[in-house]
């Protein structure tokens, strides 16, 4: 028989369990919507999905819409085509295998945009091992796709970025210890990632180290350590023996970083091929040390021909000199010795042109820029080549009229030297018996052209774009037409030094015409008084009666007796001559003279050293020394200046120079 009280136990017993259950589903509901997460039951057999968890609703659909998202059959309409496949499939492994359903896949929303859904699952199934129930879970993962793409874009962006620049990348990580190289950092020295040599099992910086060149691998070492130390930036520049045994350079620039002690975690870095450059470079330094070289040889060409022509001109022009002395001279022998001497001029001339052509390119001529009166350097001009154009009768004439008060800014040397060279060359390629016209004309307020115009042969078209070129006649040096094929190009340069500019136009068979223009000087007085230069052979006096004592140190005979006879001729004047330069040092000692004139190449020891030694010696260092030399290039002159000379004077000796020089000594 039943116990009464036991049976209302029992049933107040169900009523708690019940109302204890109710309220656990309850929240587990409120967790299952709160959490957004979409909790599914998928009934195989019925095709119904019972869902839970708010995961539709926060896609937009309402419940009006819950009865065709529970029907199984309607569920693929929501998910993305393209992952129809890959969702199949894995739902199929999961039904043939039991291992837990995974899978991502896009579901669109109410709005036909698209969201990233992971759902993980598993099953219960019947007796014969069919799966009839689903139970599993969709969240939204949208946030994490989208970081998963923007880390593949840059990855494949900076992939891209070190593919574009050609660089090998490396890193270092102390916790796995050793380098990992990108293949890159192979094939910039010949070798592919695959090789035997790469593949080896040996650690990577090991095996590169093996290619570094033995003299770089200190310092690679080094450098490497320093950083690591933290002792400065790993940025170095070292050679590889690469897989064709050739050197490659790289420049390999790597940072490390450190944790809180100080010591380093990891360090990355890039190699740069830098063997093309390091090529280019070392082709510009050769390129460099050629022309250094060709510029030393034309030099000490330049030097050793002004030098074994100048020995020479000493004799002629110095003998020439001498004559001028000589009272009892008729007058056609004293006009015949001074032919003589202004074709020794000349050629000393054609000797200077080249050295001006050196001074330009070296950078060392310089222009003093005033008003100068043209029409005067015209007269002047004209007189210096007169007697070249009645040799060939050619007609020299100007049309300056209008012009004879007119000046321009220029060098008044450098100005009549241009002009000079123009007329020169109008006679020299002129016919014979042709004319050279002279003319001014205003380009405007600011300019005053000069033009030079011959009517001879002219210059061929094809050939005018020579004649500014250094040495090149045109083929004139296979005439009886003297010059050096510098004279244009000095001239030009010249022009241009002053702020001018020279041009020409030709003609074959009418002629040629050569310009110069140079600015106007403004606001000039043109009242001013002019010194009108001319070449003066009338020797220069000695400004000094009483007896000085001249010890002259030099080698050469003919320089030797073309001294004494000057000396001769000056009754104040003795001269003492020492052929080397110990004899010379040991006389200046003994005879203490009032001067010492000292040539430069002797043997044994040359003046400067000889110069030295006087200077150094408490018994000649009071002894004024003048340098006479043939080494008359512009370094020789500005080095005998500097080196202590009183005067450095070069041959051929110009005897008027000479007399200046002693008065300035003995007067001084």
């Amino acid at each position: 028989m039943n116990n009464p009280d036991i049976q209302i136990r029992a049933d107040l017993s169900d009523c708690t369990d019940i109302h204890v259950l109710r309220e656990t589903v309850a929240r587990f509901q409120r967790i299952f919507s709160g959490s957004g997460y979409g909790f599914w039951e998928w009934n195989l057999v019925t095709q119904r999905i019972d869902w839970s968890g708010g995961f539709w609703e926060r896609m937009g659909y309402t419940p009006e819409d819950e009865v065709h998202i529970n029907n199984a059959n309607n569920i693929w309409m929501y998910i993305h085509p393209d992952d129809h496949q890959a969702s199949t499939d894995s739902m199929h492994e999961h039904f043939r295998t039991g291992k837990p359903f995974s899978s991502f896949y896009r579901v669109r929303m109410k709005n036909g945009e698209y969201i990233w859904t992971q759902v993980r699952a598993d099953s219960i199934r019947d007796e014969q091992g069919r799966v009839i129930i689903m139970s599993g879970v969709s969240f939204d993962v949208t946030a994490l796709k989208q970081a998963e793409e923007a880390l593949r874009e840059s990855e494949a962006r900076q992939e891209r970025i070190i593919q574009s620049s050609n660089d090998g990348i490396w890193e270092w990580y102390a916790q796995k210890g050793g380098f990992h190289f990108s293949s890159r950092c192979w094939e910039l020295i010949g070798f592919d990632a695959n090789d035997d040599e790469i593949t080896q099992g040996e650690d990577k910086i090991v095996v590169w180290r093996k290619h570094i060149h033995p003299q770089d691998l200190a310092k690679f070492d080094q450098a490497l350590a320093d950083h690591l130390a933290g002792k400065g930036p790993f940025d170095l520049e070292y050679r590889l023996i690469g897989k064709d045994k050739a050197l490659h350079w790289v420049r390999g620039r790597g940072r490390a970083s450190f944790n809180a002690e100080g010591k380093p975690v990891r360090m990355s870095g890039a190699n740069m091929d830098m063997t093309q450059i390091k090529l280019a470079e070392e082709k510009v330094i050769q390129a460099k040390v050629a022309a250094e070289k060709a510029n030393q040889a034309k030099s000490e060409f330049l030097s050793s021909m002004s030098h074994e022509l100048r020995t020479p001109l000493n004799a002629i022009l110095g003998y020439a000199q001498l004559f001028e002395y000589d009272l009892n001279l008729t007058q056609q022998q004293m006009t015949n010795m001074r032919e003589i001497r202004k074709a020794g001029d000349h050629l000393l001339q054609l000797i200077n042109d080249v050295l001006d052509l050196a001074k330009i390119e070296s950078g060392k001529m310089t222009v003093s820029l005033e008003p100068v009166l043209v029409s005067r350097i015209i007269n002047e001009a004209f007189t210096l080549v007169q007697p070249q154009a009645d040799a060939r009768g050619i007609r020299l004439y100007s049309t300056t009229q209008s012009f004879d008060g007119h000046y321009v800014v220029a060098d008044n040397v450098r100005y009549k030297q241009a002009l000079i060279n123009l007329l020169s060359n109008a006679i020299k390629y002129n016919n014979m018996g042709g004319e050279v016209e002279v003319k001014l004309q205003l380009l405007d307020s600011k300019t005053l052209r000069l033009c030079v115009r011959d009517n001879g042969k002219g210059i061929p078209a094809n050939r005018q774009a020579e004649v500014f070129q250094p040495f090149n006649r045109l083929n004139a040096e296979f005439s009886k037409i003297e010059g050096s094929g510098v004279g244009l190009v000095i001239t030009k340069q010249l022009v241009e030094m002053m702020n001018g500019r020279l041009d020409f136009q030709s003609s074959e068979g009418v002629g040629t015409e050569f310009w110069i223009d140079l600015p106007l000087a403004s606001e000039w007085n043109q009242q001013q008084t002019e010194i009108i230069k001319s070449v003066d052979y009338a020797p220069t006096q000695l400004a000094f009666a009483n007896h000085k004592h001249v010890l002259y140190i030099e080698d050469n005979p003919t320089n030797i007796r073309l001294m004494q006879q000057f000396f001769e001729r000056h009754s104040c004047l003795s001269l003492d001559v020492a052929e080397e330069p110990f004899i010379g040092i040991y006389k200046a000692r003994s005879s203490q003279p009032d001067l010492i004139i000292l040539d430069i190449n002797l043997p044994g020891m040359d003046g400067f050293e000889a110069l030295t030694v006087l200077k150094n010696d408490s018994m000649t260092k009071h002894i004024p020394v003048v340098g006479l030399s043939a080494n008359a290039m512009p370094y020789d002159i500005e080095r005998g200046i500097k080196s202590g000379f009183f005067e450095y004077l070069t041959k051929p000796v110009d005897m008027n120079r000479l007399i200046e020089t002693l008065n300035r000594i003995f007067l001084g």
